[in-house]
């Protein structure tokens, strides 16, 4: 890789001699702009607008333009009078955790290469230094003419460094929330766990741009005297349509994200979705339970109820059948008690009585 920058790291009173490689590049596919007509390249020329010449790269200098339109020359050699101690120098000014960086703040990356046998050893040291340490080193740098921010921090065994914006260049988020007041229910919160628990991770490396491929495909269609690859056909296109069931959403979106990665929809100890029940039917449920379980308390109070009729209709016949046989009993022994007495007055009246002489 060619480097696009030499300097040194400045890390106290230790100096390594780096070089600036970049650490990504741009795989879009680029397009040239042609005249419809007969295909030729349109080309753009640098033209001064004074005399309607064509200025070449060589008579082509920097100004300022002014509010008022005036325009104010700047040469290589203003800008390199300039006291600017970061112009060959990454200036290490702090270490800081790395959660103390706001992503919004990262810009080009590049990779640090010791530059030489002798830069090793502070090099190695370094970047040793960061991985114990586990934090990241902030930096201020020069290029391209003008002052930077930097991140260094620990990739494999080399040591990166990510441009950063200066913090007044991040804008804030004013009017970009929702301006009306939003409610999210639990059950949707719960649903929404569910989908990220089923994505679950994802190797970075298999991430590809299906968009360039397509593109460089239709290229080699055209190419071969094709007409390019097929529009997608009616109904397979993936809009942004307006989710009028957020919970169904949901949970086709969790069932979806099971099939794709083969997974049943139960039995695989990851979260589930069960059907929830609309909150507007809670309360007719409610009344149906209750209504029911009072039909059922009647049917059963009712029998205790003829039970205990019948068990006193019983005890009543049975407590005057009791009396009526004592009744009888005693008009019986009473009877017999009257005919035994007349019967022995009788048996006086016809004995007579002998005398004693």
């Amino acid at each position: 890789m060619r480097s696009i920058w030499n300097g040194a790291i400045s890390f106290g009173l230790v100096s390594i001699p780096i070089k600036l490689v970049n650490a990504t590049e741009s795989r879009s596919v680029s397009f040239r702009q042609i005249h419809t007509e007969d295909g030729g390249r349109v080309r753009y020329k640098k033209v001064c607008e004074l005399d309607g010449e064509e200025v070449p790269q060589a008579e082509i200098g920097k100004a300022y333009e002014d509010a008022d339109g005036t325009m104010i020359p700047i040469t290589e050699e203003d800008l390199a009078s300039l006291p600017l101690p970061t112009a060959k120098t990454i200036e290490i000014v702090a270490f800081v955790p790395a959660g103390d960086i706001d992503p919004l703040q990262m810009d080009a990356a590049y990779y640090l290469s010791a530059n030489g046998v002798p830069a090793a050893k502070p090099y190695t040291l370094l970047r040793e230094a960061l991985k114990r340490s586990e934090k990241v080193a902030v930096a201020k740098y020069a290029l391209r003419g003008r002052e930077r921010l930097g991140m260094l921090r620990v990739v494999d065994d080399v040591i990166a460094m990510h441009g950063l914006l200066w913090p007044d260049e991040i804008r804030a988020p004013e009017g970009v929330a929702p301006e009306n007041p939003v409610s999210v229910r639990d059950a949707e919160l719960d649903l929404a766990d569910a989908l990220m628990a089923t994505l679950g991770e994802v190797d970075m490396n298999t991430l590809h741009d299906d968009y360039r491929t397509a593109v460089e495909e239709m290229i080699a269609a055209k190419a071969e005297g094709g007409e390019g690859v097929a529009p997608p056909a009616a109904g397979e296109e993936q809009g942004g349509g307006q989710v009028i069931d957020l919970m169904a959403a949901l949970e086709s979106s969790v069932r979806a994200a099971k099939e794709a990665r083969g997974e049943q929809e139960e039995g695989k100890g990851r979260a589930e979705v069960t059907p929830l029940k609309s909150r507007e039917r809670t309360p007719k449920t409610t009344d149906a339970k209750k209504s029911t379980s009072k039909a059922a308390a009647k049917k059963t109070a009712a029998p205790a109820h003829k039970s205990t009729a019948k068990s006193t209709a019983s005890t009543a016949t049975k407590s005057t059948a009791t009396k009526s046989t004592a009744t009888k009993k005693t008009t019986a022994k009473k009877t017999t008690a009257k005919k035994t007495a007349a019967k022995k007055t009788t048996a006086r009246k016809a004995t007579p009585h002998k005398r004693t002489a």
